[in-house]
């Protein structure tokens, strides 16, 4: 019983942190790039998730199958975010390219607690219902007792996410112009790189992630509320600090990491103290290793 209950927590600790890794990922490509911590970046999540929910109660009302709305409103949810992702840096974020460095972070204050409100606006209630639209999978009913089918899916969708985003990173000619402005922006500029383009593109792809985050936790969680984006942003970014902040590979580590650490402490010790576990690991890490696990310290050169 206590092996089967361990395997339990480790298979919800995976859940959890494969949520977080991908939330991280946005933050962690943003700060790559422009050295900017994006805290709107919890609220886009948010946002997927209401997307999806209003995009699948519509299809659900005209009798479409489950299978096929919940395809379509994750479709929907990403583009949504994305274009949000895009206006947030180009209204928000690039006049102050430029500034002092707090500008910008006031600035990214701002636009989270502008789209909490303006979301909170159109909730009727405290949380709405999310339908759930992912029928058990039969192969998954021997251990369903351990790992449900939408524990299943968020771990591969979020397992598929992260290897095609390393992949497209690495091989694509877009990827290599993303490394190369991370490394050095205004040396990729002379050799005839859109910085621009990359960091808009950099917004948009990361605000796709936590669309998807989004609606796979919404459909296991089966509500949503307007503030989910706030604690979620906050873990995600204490994720990708464990990691190495501006590290992918230490933000799908740093994610995995946290949700298990928080699992076995909710399942070993107590619930009360999930959240602040969280808060625990930052400190430490900001500590005894401020790089993060994957993360290299900047040597400043005088």
């Amino acid at each position: 019983m206590d092996l089967q209950y361990f395997v339990e927590l480790f298979c919800g600790g995976l859940t959890r942190g494969s949520i977080y890794a991908l939330i991280a990922l946005g933050y962690t490509m943003v700060y790559g790039i422009i050295e900017l911590i994006n805290f709107a970046h919890g609220e886009i999540y948010m946002i997927g998730a209401f997307t999806a929910l209003i995009v699948a109660s519509a299809l659900g009302i005209m009798g479409f199958p489950a299978a096929g709305i919940i395809v379509i409103a994750a479709l929907a949810a990403v583009i949504w975010c994305a274009a949000y992702g895009y206006t947030i840096e180009k209204i928000a974020y690039r006049p102050l390219r430029g500034a002092p460095r707090l500008s910008p972070l006031i600035s990214a204050i701002g636009v989270s607690i502008f789209l909490q409100n303006y979301v909170s606006l159109a909730q009727t209630s405290d949380f709405v219902a999310f339908p759930q639209l992912i029928t058990d999978f039969e192969f998954l009913d021997p251990i369903s007792h351990i790992i449900g089918t939408s524990d299943f899916l968020i771990i591969v969708t979020s397992l598929v996410t992260m290897v095609a985003l390393t992949l497209f990173i690495q091989y694509t000619k877009m990827g290599k112009a993303m490394r190369a402005t991370a490394q050095n922006r205004k040396m990729a500029m002379l050799l005839g790189i859109d910085a621009d383009r990359i960091i808009s593109l950099t917004f948009i792809i990361g605000s796709s992630l936590a669309a998807i985050g989004g609606v796979l936790i919404a459909n296991h969680v089966g509500q949503v509320n307007f503030f989910i984006g706030f604690i979620a942003g906050i873990k995600a970014f204490t994720a990708a600090v464990l990691g190495g902040i501006g590290s992918i590979p230490g933000a799908m580590v740093g994610g995995l990491v946290l949700g298990l650490c928080e699992s076995f402490a909710t399942g070993y010790i107590s619930s009360a103290y999930e959240d602040a576990l969280a808060f625990a690991l930052l400190v430490l890490i900001l500590i005894f290793r401020p790089a993060g696990i994957l993360g290299k310290p900047k040597v400043q050169k005088v």
